[in-house]
């Protein structure tokens, strides 16, 4: 029962002009009728008694907080919801057509392996045992399986404490670029994964597009084309503070020579630049010689930083567990070590990888899990030289697919997007149009390794009926 007193601080609060009740678009407001019915006073006197209604307004058109003004110079939602988007749209107007076949997203469909999965399996087991439980771990992951990675992986090349295990490689891009903030500029491949560049706009690192080039403005773009064998020419590159680099490269599948990744730490080296290197897919690299890790080149310890995943090397792409490298040699200007401001970032605004998936990482990293794990990557290995050959009998040239995922076809000068609607309507087969990646993408059309293989031979099977 509501008191007297609150009861008439509440009618005066309703009646007052102007009042917005939260949740509604109505506003409150002190109406008068003519004629109105009169209240008595205790002196016997009469008086026009006001009433209150509720008068409808326009709704409003948000809240006072004003958007961040990055997010409105990003052109375009992101890249694979895009082409999702899409595909749902095709198969909404054409509910009849045969199944549709997924070249695009790089996401794995192979099981997690037997040996792999029991380490998964143990961990969730664990926490059922008041001995076994355990809550929040350290942000910057387990000690043993830290120690696992230097060890398996870098061959002690790199030391457990600049191991920082995560959520995966691109959640640790955008704690990069909290860290770096806004006031770096970045130099990114030219085609590149869409997070490089996405995410330095929303921190703010750069202008507008210009729409005649369709980059933004304070954003370095390193054209990798066939032509200079999907490396940048060095020489002639603007300054950049931190250089984004992917090798196996998504989209191309080019890999960087070690020659190539001696040039590139030899700039940074010279130039005062760091390297954020993007190993995602370095487990398919099957060469002699050719480097898994921006770690094998020397003077990479002063210069570089490596993001990886477990994603690609064992199917944990909806498990979620990656890790960064950050060498306590690499240092800011100001002398500070950069491992240390990226640590404060994780302890902020991070409560460390999953328990769970990381005894899943510990399985990975035994000798079982790694054999399991080639012979993963043999798998997709094999469906990328199947559409390879396949592309290529279509009469199209093409690159990558060796050591790499994906397989980069030359449209010799058609637009992507429009050879990507051609063959989702005619062959029911989604790809990824180059432009997606960047300006520089634009004239080719990224296929995927990673469906199962009789998707793939069926993909091929359509794509000559109307291609060749």
């Amino acid at each position: 029962m509501m008191s007297p007193m609150l009861s008439g601080v509440c009618l005066s609060l309703l009646a007052a002009p102007g009042l917005a009740f939260v949740g509604t678009p109505f506003i409150a407001q002190q109406v008068r009728h003519a004629p109105a019915p009169t209240s008595r006073s205790v002196t016997g006197s009469s008086r026009p008694r006001a009433s209150t209604r509720m008068v409808a307004t326009p709704d409003k058109v948000g809240t006072g907080v004003k958007r961040n003004e990055n997010f409105a110079k990003l052109k375009a939602g992101y890249l694979f919801p895009g082409i999702a988007k899409r595909r749902n749209a095709y198969l909404e107007a054409n509910p009849d057509c045969r199944p549709i076949i997924s070249l695009g997203i790089g996401d794995t469909t192979q099981p997690i392996p037997p040996h792999i999965l029991s380490g998964l399996v143990g961990g969730a087991k664990t926490l059922g045992t008041k001995e076994g439980y355990t809550g929040y771990g350290a942000e910057q992951g387990k000690a043993d399986i830290r120690e696992k990675i230097s060890e398996k992986l870098y061959n002690g090349l790199i030391k457990p404490d600049e191991v920082f295990v995560s959520d995966g490689a691109k959640c640790d891009i955008g704690r990069l670029q909290m860290m770096f903030g806004s006031g770096v500029v970045s130099a990114v491949q030219d085609p590149s994964y869409p997070v490089y560049v996405d995410t330095s706009v929303m921190v703010g690192q750069t202008g507008e597009v210009n729409e005649e080039t369709m980059q933004y403005d304070n954003i370095v773009y390193m054209p990798c084309k066939p032509s200079n064998d999907f490396f940048p020419d060095l020489k002639a590159l603007p300054h950049a503070d931190v250089i984004y680099f992917c090798s196996p490269n998504n989209p191309t599948g080019a890999v960087a020579t070690r020659e190539q990744l001696e040039a590139l730490v030899a700039h940074a080296n010279a130039k005062g630049s760091i390297v954020v290197f993007d190993a995602a897919y370095a487990p398919f690299i099957r060469t002699p010689g050719v480097p898994k890790s921006i770690f094998e080149i020397e003077g990479s310890r002063t210069c570089c930083i490596e993001v990886n995943s477990f994603s690609k090397y064992a199917g944990f792409t909806g498990a979620r567990l990656g890790w960064t490298v950050i060498p306590n040699e690499v240092k800011f200007s100001d002398g500070t070590p950069v491992r240390n401001d990226f640590n404060r970032v994780m302890t902020t605004a991070f409560n460390g990888a999953s328990n769970i998936v990381q005894s899943g990482g510990m399985t990975c990293l035994d000798d079982e899990g790694m054999a399991e794990i080639d012979t993963l990557m043999d798998y997709y290995l094999e469906n990328a030289k199947i559409l390879k050959e396949g592309i290529e009998s279509c009469g199209f040239k093409s690159h990558g697919g060796k050591d790499a995922p994906y397989v980069y076809v030359d449209l010799e000068g058609k637009a992507s997007w429009d050879v990507f609607s051609e063959i989702l309507e005619k062959a029911q087969v989604v790809t990824i149009p180059g432009a997606g990646f960047g300006p520089g993408g634009e004239g080719f059309l990224r296929l995927s390794a990673f469906a199962p293989r009789e998707s793939c031979v069926e993909a091929v099977e359509r794509l000559r009926a109307v291609l060749a």
